[in-house]
């Protein structure tokens, strides 16, 4: 059996599945009213926004999960796109029981904190995408994270932040009908798009601060280390956002001929390749300017760091010099202080006291003391 027999047939299986549901086992999509009241109560609103599409055109808006499931059983050959913010567990084990989602996929959807990843369960892919969006006023990174599932008639997007705009996805895709008429993967297509061209101004606002931090280094700002290795964790972080998207790109290229994609669509899918290409040499590029930055601010300031202390040892040895003047001044005015000290005691039994050169002598001895002592000091350069 050919891979396209396969997959029609499994999505026949599916849709009588949906229109002759399993009597014994209760309907997964009719929440009881407990869970609607606590919902209520939290005011939380999981379902963004659901669509039933046949041909590229929307023939159906439901309001809930179960509407959406019976649009789809009315309309053979139409595919749904179920749009969910931060969905529970009950939403995501309703969607699990109508659509045949695999465990580990669901359980991976709950946790979030995925790295980006393709999974293929049967006829069924789980992709999990990082978006990421600079915000000018904090100069900061974001990240955000978004999983899509999708099949033969549904594709199931889960965001779990603020970014991606899949709002904005929907419109661009229901305003092109041709591009919508190629079926889920054109929507798995148009998420991956927006996803990439996200990156573009994360790329230029990194671009911005790498600038500037260039400039603060050769400034001389000391806050600018810690920028350096902010900046840095930052770029590390958006490179494993962007960097295993490629292996997602390239294990679905792998597929275009096994399923069949239309040429068309994979012109649009290479076409986000080489987007992300761009984007991914640039983050590379962006980590070894961030190295040589940090190697010469680290530079900067041990040559800084050097010459501070060689500020330090040339006021240190002035100093030494100052002190060596006061005390060679200090020793050359003691001796002669000493002298009249020792004479100034008005002791009668003292040397050369009653001689009549003794007073004249006693001020030679202070010159010639002093004298001495001077030319000793001069001689070591003390003075």
């Amino acid at each position: 059996m050919s891979d396209r027999s396969f997959t029609s047939l499994r999505t026949l299986t599916t849709r009588v599945r949906r229109q002759h549901p399993t009597p014994d086992r209760p309907r997964a999509d009719q929440p009881s009213a407990a869970h609607a009241t606590d919902r209520q109560a939290e005011g939380r609103e999981s379902l963004v926004d659901s669509a039933v599409y046949v041909d590229g055109d929307r023939v159906a808006s439901p309001r809930t999960l179960a509407d959406t499931y019976g649009a789809l059983r009315e309309h053979p050959d139409a595919f749904a796109w179920v749009g969910l913010y931060r969905p529970d567990q009950h939403e995501l084990g309703s969607l699990a029981d109508e659509l045949d989602l695999h465990s580990l996929a669901v359980e991976d959807a709950i946790v979030a904190h995925q790295r980006p990843k393709l999974e293929r369960y049967d006829d069924t892919l789980f992709v999990v995408l990082r978006a990421a969006r600079y915000l000018d006023d904090v100069e900061e990174v974001e990240f955000g994270e978004v999983h899509v599932f999708v099949g033969p008639d549904f594709v199931v997007t889960l965001r779990h932040s603020e970014a991606p705009d899949l709002s904005a996805v929907r419109r661009r895709l229901e305003s092109n009908p041709d591009l919508l008429r190629l079926g889920p993967e054109a929507v798995l297509y148009a998420v991956l798009d927006r996803v990439v061209d996200g990156y573009l101004p994360v790329v230029a606002g990194l671009a911005n601060d790498i600038d500037e931090i260039e400039t603060e280094v050769f400034s001389g700002d000391p806050r600018v280390s810690r920028r350096i290795y902010e900046l840095t964790r930052e770029v590390i972080e958006f490179q494993r956002a962007a960097a295993p998207l490629a292996r997602v790109l390239r294990s679905l290229a792998g597929g275009f001929t096994k399923y069949r994609i239309d040429d068309e669509l994979q012109r649009y899918l290479r076409d986000v390749e080489d987007h992300l290409t761009q984007v991914t040499e640039q983050i590379d590029g962006f980590r070894q300017l961030l190295r040589d930055i940090m190697t010469v601010n680290a530079t900067l300031v041990a040559q800084k760091q050097n010459e501070e202390m060689k500020a330090l040892t040339e006021a240190s040895l002035d100093q030494n010099e100052e002190v060596k003047r006061i005390s060679a001044w200090a020793a050359i005015l003691f001796a002669p202080t000493l002298i009249g000290t020792v004479y100034g005691m008005n002791f009668d039994q003292m040397p050369e006291l009653h001689w009549r050169l003794g007073y004249p002598f006693a001020l030679l001895l202070m010159g010639c003391v002093s004298v001495g002592l001077w030319a000793v000091f001069r001689r070591r350069r003390w003075i």
